[in-house]
């Protein structure tokens, strides 16, 4: 049992097994390392995944389609890592089922997160936030970031069972969606230009990639470079989704925490904080809360 009575809760709901360490692996890091209750609860167990490891291959969806179990000790390692204890999944392990990209055949699989009904779905996620009482929740925006259909049901499952929340007294004071600011973004592109490993292949500008937000619309900036090899760490947990050759640990090894550690956030819900710099970014989630009265190390 989690202890509502923490002063800092935090939730992330998350899509699939290594998600939560992408997008939000240093946030997560920094507020356990101070002592925040951390709750990450995943959907699914991202069985439709790409395996990088060849003597996994077997485990494969057309083969034996064990993946997503073997995931599960990958997760379990990557909390690890960042130094979160509490974690579940949706509904309990293989509830629902990861769906694969936008417009395949799995989107349509009888246990496909896709497919879930929406107010059962959210009201299993009400169960953690009767249970956690978080003060801030982060998931994904209405797009799901890039447009997966499992971040963007992990989006609409989060709002609704914050509405059911609200009824009840114990909707979080704030909700947050992971973001990408374009300075980043643009800075990215020039970092990897001419790179072998160049993910931003055949990106000439910033505005030619699907994602991305303007700078004066990103809410937080948090600062985890002092966690972010705890994040590499978490990263190498994820071995079958991540090689060892990835393009993530290009960008750790060039530049660091600067890319690695710094995690940026759009407001979903709730009232922004106090920030700084030329846009008023948060540099705390709990920002303008009562539970930031004590000021996080």
């Amino acid at each position: 049992m989690t202890d509502p009575a923490a002063a800092r809760r935090l939730l992330l709901v998350h899509a699939h097994p290594d998600d939560e360490t992408i997008g939000t692996g240093a946030l997560m890091a920094r507020y356990a390392a101070a002592g925040a209750q951390v709750t990450l609860v995943t959907c699914t167990l991202g069985e439709e995944g790409e395996i990088h490891l060849p003597r996994l291959a077997g485990l494969a969806p057309d083969q034996a389609d064990q993946l997503g179990g073997y995931r599960i000790a990958e997760l379990d390692a990557a909390c690890a890592a960042l130094g979160v204890t509490d974690h579940r999944f949706l509904g309990g392990a293989g509830r629902y089922r990861d769906s694969g990209m936008m417009g395949l055949p799995t989107n349509d699989h009888p246990r496909a997160f896709w497919q879930a009904d929406l107010d059962e779905a959210a009201g299993l996620l009400l169960e953690v936030l009767r249970e956690t009482r978080p003060q801030v929740v982060v998931t994904y925006d209405d797009n799901g970031f890039y447009g997966h259909p499992d971040h963007i049901q992990a989006h609409r499952v989060t709002m609704r069972a914050a509405e059911l929340a609200a009824t009840e007294g114990v909707a979080p004071d704030k909700i947050y969606f992971t973001a990408m600011p374009k300075s980043v973004l643009a800075a990215g592109i020039d970092a990897f230009r001419g790179a072998s490993n160049n993910p931003f292949a055949g990106v000439e500008h910033v505005d030619d990639l699907p994602f991305g937000t303007p700078d004066p619309q990103i809410a937080a900036r948090i600062d985890g470079t002092a966690h972010y090899q705890a994040k590499q760490a978490a990263m190498r947990a994820h071995a079958s989704q991540i090689p060892a050759d990835s393009w993530l640990y290009a960008l750790a090894g060039n530049v660091g925490g600067e890319f690695m550690g710094y995690e940026y956030f759009v407001l979903g819900a709730g009232r922004q904080g106090p920030g700084d710099g030329p846009y008023g970014w948060e540099t705390d989630l709990f920002a303008g809360l009562p539970a930031a009265e004590v000021p996080l190390p």
